[in-house]
């Protein structure tokens, strides 16, 4: 008879707690340093093959499509293989893709070997958090999470920042292969300290087919999430739209910047940060729909400032639109589990996360049509548009679902105090 007692996970502080955490967050490094890498060269992308600014962005958009697509593909690989051995998969494919992406010989080979990238890639955003609350105890996974997300973050930022500096120094290729390197050895941290699965139950053939077709319908159904989906479709093919074709704008007259001097404007991606973080408070105190509003709003506003002709100006309409986006990205992917009913809410998650990323991948390269047609004033009307319709659909679906529970308790309470002279 087998005694063992259950999995309950590593608790905080423990060993296992920090090895798991630690090769989350290196995870995140190679993953999302990998998928942005391009997106800091693409000014010189256009010049050696003598595209558009459209046509370069596609090596951005391309492969955040293909892990759009590719999410629900990893999970059911994960519920299968395991989900160590899936994200290791994932990490290992996506960097021995990634240096050959410097080898690349026109725009067609480049954008085939991005595009299987970013499939590559999306074994971990589809596995890291099911891995998480699997593995750790449960009141200790959300700074887990966090420090994970922490990673992401600070991989998209390196992967701008040492491909522009390279690229500056000995060309884009040697700025994509450099940061292809990076990777390379945070995928190798990634495997020396991730803890085997223990709290993992493979998932039998029987539990996919018709079951998971009726979840994902299931979350499909409900307006409040359909406008959530619409959010990270909107606001992050805004916020891609925005960061692909700000670099072309500034390295032209009248700034006449330098590569580095563009690519190290990524730094203000610290601002969303912090934002995403104080949203999340926010919004227990005073609600979710309230911070969404105004996060959106603030999104709009710092992009509409990008356009005066200054250049403080444009890099604080840079740091407020930034600090919007991942504020409202925060909020909206959040609210996702809460309105989900609890059967689907990993395929309400799921279809979150294609939404952003088909976001990233479709609205990021049509923006360049804007640019080209209009240049940068062009590409402000059609993000702030985006985001005045993310602002509408949300006012319109989520309104009934605006207040936090913590909120109205509080409100309740000031009253009933207030009632009682106290």
């Amino acid at each position: 008879m087998d005694t063992a007692a259950p999995w309950t996970g590593h608790p905080h502080g423990s060993r296992g707690y920090r090895r798991a955490t630690l090769a989350l967050s290196a995870a995140g490094v190679a993953t999302f340093a990998q998928l942005y890498s391009v997106q800091a060269v693409l000014p010189a992308l256009a010049d050696e093959w003598g595209g558009t600014a459209s046509h370069a962005a596609l090596s951005v958009s391309v492969a955040t499509g293909a892990l759009a697509v590719s999410v629900v593909g990893w999970s059911a690989l994960a519920d299968r293989a395991g989900r160590v051995p899936a994200m290791a998969l994932s990490l290992l494919v996506a960097t021995a893709v990634g240096l050959a992406v410097p080898l690349a010989g026109g725009l067609g080979q480049l954008l085939v070997l991005r595009a299987l990238q970013g499939a590559a890639l999306g074994g971990l955003p589809a596995v890291a958090m099911a891995y998480l609350a699997e593995e750790l105890r449960g009141r200790d996974v959300a700074p887990a999470a966090a420090a994970y997300v922490a990673g992401t973050s600070l991989g998209g930022l390196s992967g701008r920042l040492v491909s522009s500096a390279v690229a500056d120094l000995a060309g884009w290729r040697w700025g994509v292969a450099a940061v292809a390197l990076l990777a390379a050895a945070a995928t190798a941290v990634f495997a020396a300290l991730v803890p085997r699965a223990r709290g993992f139950a493979r998932r039998r053939r029987a539990d996919g087919g018709p079951r998971l077709a009726h979840r994902v319908r299931a979350a499909l159904a409900a307006p409040g999430l359909l406008a959530l989906y619409a959010q990270a479709l909107l606001l992050m093919g805004g916020f891609v739209t925005v960061y692909n074709y700000l670099a072309f704008r500034l390295l032209d007259a009248p700034y006449s910047l330098s590569q580095t001097l563009v690519g190290s404007l990524f730094v203000v991606y610290l601002a969303g940060t912090w934002s995403s973080a104080a949203a999340g408070r926010w919004a227990a105190r005073a609600g979710r729909l309230r911070v969404l509003t105004v996060a959106v709003a603030l999104f709009a506003a710092g992009t509409a400032l990008t356009a005066a002709a200054p250049l403080p100006l444009v890099v604080a309409g840079l740091v407020v639109l930034t600090a919007g986006f991942f504020a409202a990205h925060a909020v909206a992917s959040g609210w996702v589990g809460a309105l989900a009913p609890p059967g689907v809410r990993a395929q309400a998650s799921a279809l979150y996360t294609f939404g952003y990323y088909a976001g990233s991948g479709l609205l990021g390269w049509l923006g360049g049509y804007a640019f080209a047609a209009g240049g940068w004033p062009a590409v402000v009307a059609a993000v702030v548009a985006c985001a005045v319709l993310a602002l509408v659909l949300a006012l319109l679906a989520l309104r009934g679902a605006g207040t936090a529970p913590g909120a109205r308790d509080a409100r309740r309470t000031r009253r009933a105090r207030a009632s009682m002279g106290a």
